[in-house]
């Protein structure tokens, strides 16, 4: 499987009166990173959530390809590796345990963990703190370990749920250097974010406010279509239209 792409159509669902998603449609392949970006209920967590079949859309369609061809969730989704937004490492554990805990988990060979293991942890800039429990960690080093033990399974697909909330600059520009090495490796990465300043380092975003898809594109190409400076201007004039 070296191609990957996940094609949404049409996909809307409602919590009793709250339509969490309205119709909303987008596609993504492989070697690009995609941002969805919108405040707290713009329907982004329950986008992921749809994506991983762990709720069912009340309309639409969510498709899995791989090499062009269409496949079942069941088969395509080994393939994915998905990082939470809230917490979900073992507080006890130091880095090198959850390294550890993941290689057996995802059934890596010796050689391939051990430089597996090197590159992250040079990337990720952990190098002196392998032998820190998790849960002494800073807000960064927490986020930058649970990339690292996603990215250890080599998975074609990455779905990261808000990574960078609040994550302090230094580490933030830390865990997109990351984002961006993985990238290379032909990794399709969709992440969420509510940073407004983060739209512009994606190869492509998805704008969402309320459950609707106010724009999607390439950034500066979007900016440009709307005649915005920025992506929170973009937000003040297009927040409001129905």
């Amino acid at each position: 499987m070296n191609n990957v792409e996940i094609n949404i159509s049409n996909v809307s669902k409602k919590f009793k009166d709250i339509s969490a998603l309205d119709n909303v449609s987008m596609r993504f392949e492989t070697g690009k990173l995609y941002g969805i970006i919108g405040p707290a209920g713009a329907g982004k967590t329950t986008l992921f959530r749809l994506m991983l079949r762990l709720m069912r859309a009340g309309a639409g369609n969510i498709e899995y390809v791989a090499d062009g061809r269409a496949m079942r969730f069941a088969d395509f989704a080994e393939n994915i590796a998905y990082m939470p937004q809230s917490q979900s490492l073992y507080a006890d554990l130091s880095v090198n345990e959850h390294l550890e805990f993941f290689k057996k988990l995802y059934g890596i060979g010796d050689a391939e963990y051990a430089k597996k293991k090197q590159e992250l942890v040079h990337l990720a800039r952990l190098d002196k703190f392998l032998d820190r429990p998790a849960g002494h960690l800073s807000g960064g080093m927490y986020k930058k370990l649970g990339l690292m033990c996603a990215l250890l399974r080599s998975p074609k697909v990455m779905l990261l749920d808000e990574p960078t909330n609040g994550v302090d600059p230094i580490s933030r520009r830390e865990f997109w250097s990351l984002l961006h090495a993985s990238l290379a490796q032909g990794i399709l990465v969709i992440m969420t974010t509510a940073y407004m300043d983060e739209a512009e380092r994606c190869s492509e975003v998805v704008l969402m406010e309320s459950g609707r898809v106010l724009g999607a594109g390439e950034p500066r190409d979007l900016l440009n279509r709307y005649r915005c400076a920025n992506f929170d201007e973009f937000f003040l004039k297009r927040g409001g239209e129905k």
